[in-house]
């Protein structure tokens, strides 16, 4: 093995071993895309979104590093679904598959782990309070649970097993608290101001290589949103633009917290939304992050990129018989 090749094998075994585990927003966007609207009683929802991940931005603190020779790429499949059990009263599910990959450029020399399989899922119950605040206004709040379906025992090409932040599961059910405010006007209907607010209180991986425990961060995350329907077409457009903050504690292993994981985000999300038919809908965001704050140096988001169709069902009309 050449001097390069030797001093590649150590950087990338000191950057694995203290800066692997990092909180780098590179996993599954389970509370990013849960919230699907609560509809008539009877309603079917399903839609499936393509989620693109991209972190290529190193970050001390909110310093950015300069520093390209870490690459981590995120492709996850999700399948959103939601029954509406009573006019106010819904619940949804979230379901993922995950593909994770991580590069390390360095001395001439690349290394790659990389993982995929089905992810973890969400199950969440949800109710709607509307005009609880007003005319034209909605409350909603839902809990649900993290359920750890998604494997923790992936492998790199030579076998061993892969650090938890590139696993496909967590191996931990997680507490989901979700809620949302809205609010339409007399001047203009169609344009909402909303509000959603998600809080995941994470559980732990008892068996994390066997004989450790691993936690994941507790999460938080808040959106704020503007959004107005036009006429296009003959049928419409729906273009929004969303703030979301989000702060992730720090990961705990073995009872002690990790360094190079948790911080806080802020990101803007323009999203536009366009009516294919009267019950198929076609959406596609981008979230680009506006501020970065990080315990220590971690790979962060550089852009993120989501698209898919959401498919409604609607209940049969009620028949009236006249004799």
């Amino acid at each position: 093995m050449s001097y390069k090749g030797v001093i590649f094998v150590l950087s990338v075994f000191y950057t694995t071993t203290i800066n692997a585990q990092t909180c780098c927003s590179g996993g599954i966007p389970l509370s990013n895309n849960l919230g699907l609207p609560i509809l008539e009683k009877g309603t079917f929802q399903v839609g499936l979104y393509y989620d693109y991940n991209y972190l290529n931005t190193l970050n001390n603190g909110t310093e950015n590093l300069n520093d390209d020779s870490r690459l981590r790429i995120t492709h996850s499949v999700l399948l959103n679904t939601s029954y509406a059990i009573l006019d106010n009263l819904s619940v949804e599910g979230l379901f993922t598959w995950v593909n994770q990959r991580r590069k390390i450029s360095q001395f001439g020399n690349e290394n790659l782990d990389q993982s995929s399989g089905i992810g973890d899922a969400v199950l969440l119950l949800k109710y709607n309070f509307p005009d609880l605040i007003g005319k034209n206004s909605n409350i909603a709040f839902g809990v649900g649970a993290k359920i750890p379906l998604g494997s923790t025992t992936e492998t790199n090409s030579q076998g061993i097993v892969l650090n938890a932040d590139l696993q496909p599961g967590s191996n931990a059910w997680d507490a989901i608290y979700w809620s949302l405010a809205s609010k339409s006007f007399n001047f203009r209907p169609s344009f909402i101001i909303s509000t959603r607010i998600i809080y995941r209180s994470t559980g732990t991986n008892k068996t994390y290589f066997s004989d450790s425990t691993y936690k994941f961060g507790n999460e938080f995350q808040a959106f704020l949103n503007f959004s107005d329907v036009f006429p296009i077409f003959k049928t419409f457009i729906t273009p929004s633009i969303s703030f979301k903050y989000r702060d992730a504690n720090q990961d705990v292993i073995n009872g002690f917290n990790l360094d190079n994981t948790g911080g806080n985000w802020l990101s803007v999300i323009p999203n536009i939304s366009y009516n294919l038919t009267s019950n198929l809908r076609f959406s596609a965001k981008a979230e680009i992050p506006i501020y970065n704050n990080v315990d220590g140096t971690q790979l962060t988001p550089t852009y993120r990129l989501t698209s898919g169709l959401l498919f409604t069902l609607n209940p049969k009309p009620k028949t009236i018989t006249i004799n």
